[in-house]
């Protein structure tokens, strides 16, 4: 099997509170060759560097998710940017963006928030994470505007977004989704799009492949969503592997 860039994970979560050390120490086996952990908030930021700084093959991602809109300092942009300046294992800004699921009643703080952050992240050279949940025009009315390098993580919009993003030179993240039985969409986009614009992510402990469903998700999972990928496109599974770890590679710098 092919060696695992992981693009999006959340080993911070309190679901990993039990026996985060051993699971993080051993993952390498499972061939795991690299894992973006993504904040959620300062202070779940602050818990992604210091994994990043535990562990060689983890790196770190910065920002303030749409969830967290209700309890961010004022000195938000400020703090995320002393992160951003305090570790060299920093190769994102995320998890940012949109999501229309629960509230749409604070629609402009989020694109507020969500812009400020794209802004920072071009600032400082570096490819955003984006959440788009139910918010599809607005998060490519901003990404159109800014035009920052990055993914557009947990792919669910349709094929003519993709495409739009793929045209800003942004990739498509791919993760567990693509297996579920009604996930019509994420087929659909995964069969019409270059392997070449794809990267692998788990969001990990959550979304967890077919057929693990309903367990706690990690970064070995991920082989599930490659596999489903050989499938939907016909290639052999390890092209699958080698050409999403360098398309990671080369959107996050990481050598």
């Amino acid at each position: 099997m092919g060696l695992i860039f992981d693009t999006h994970a959340h080993y911070d979560d309190f679901a990993f509170d039990v026996d985060r050390e051993e699971k993080l120490s051993l993952l390498p086996n499972d061939n795991i060759y690299a894992v973006i952990n993504a904040g959620a908030d300062i202070k779940s930021s602050k818990k992604s560097i210091n994994l990043s700084e535990d562990y060689p093959y983890i790196y770190a991602a910065v920002g303030i998710h749409p969830e967290n809109i209700s309890n961010i300092p004022n000195d938000y942009i400020f703090q995320l940017e002393k992160l951003i300046l305090s570790s060299k294992k920093i190769v994102g800004l995320g998890e940012i963006g949109l999501d229309y699921h629960y509230t749409k009643e604070n629609k402009q703080q989020q694109k507020d928030l969500f812009e400020s952050q794209v802004k920072l992240a071009i600032k400082h050279d570096l490819p955003v994470i984006v959440h788009d949940r139910e918010a599809h025009g607005d998060t490519l009315e901003i990404l159109k505007k800014y035009k920052p390098k990055g993914v557009v993580h947990c792919f669910s919009g349709s094929l003519e977004m993709a495409k739009e993003v793929i045209k800003m030179g942004m990739y498509i993240g791919v993760g567990g989704v693509v297996t579920f039985k009604n996930a019509k969409n994420a087929v659909y986009v995964v069969e019409n799009i270059s392997l070449e614009n794809i990267v692998l992510e788990t969001e990990a402990p959550y979304m967890s492949p077919v057929p693990l469903r309903g367990k706690r998700c990690d970064s070995s999972y991920i082989k599930y969503t490659a596999e489903k990928i050989s499938e939907i496109k016909n290639i052999e599974l390890n092209e699958v592997f080698e050409i999403t770890k360098q398309n990671a590679k080369n959107l996050f710098g990481v050598k």
